[in-house]
C-alpha cells in the first residue's frame, strides 16, 4: 500500500511538473504617428465610425506576422455626416 502511495504521489509530482500552462502574452500598444509601419496579419476587430460625424477616436486589433496581438489608437473622420462633403 505505501509503494501504490508512493507512486501516486510520485505521479503527481512528475505530471505538475509537466504540465503545459498557457502563458499569456502582453498585449503590444503601438504608437501613433506619422508614416507608422505596421505588420498586419489579421485584423481582430476595429472600430465602426459609420454613425460618428467629425473626428472621433477609433482603435485597430490586430495580430502580425508573429502571432503577436497588437493595438493602435488614433483619431479618425467619421462618415456618418449628412450633407457635408
Amino acid at each position: 500500500m505505501k509503494m501504490f502511495m508512493f507512486g501516486f504521489a510520485a505521479f503527481l509530482v512528475i505530471g505538475s511538473a509537466f504540465a503545459d500552462t498557457p502563458a499569456t502574452t502582453p498585449v503590444i500598444h503601438d504608437q501613433t504617428g506619422f508614416l507608422i509601419d505596421l505588420d498586419v496579419d489579421k485584423i481582430l476587430s476595429s472600430t465602426d465610425t459609420s454613425q460618428a460625424c467629425g473626428i472621433v477616436p477609433a482603435r485597430l486589433n490586430y495580430l502580425d506576422h508573429q502571432g503577436r496581438e497588437h493595438v493602435l489608437d488614433y483619431q479618425v473622420e467619421g462618415i456618418g455626416c449628412i450633407n457635408q462633403n
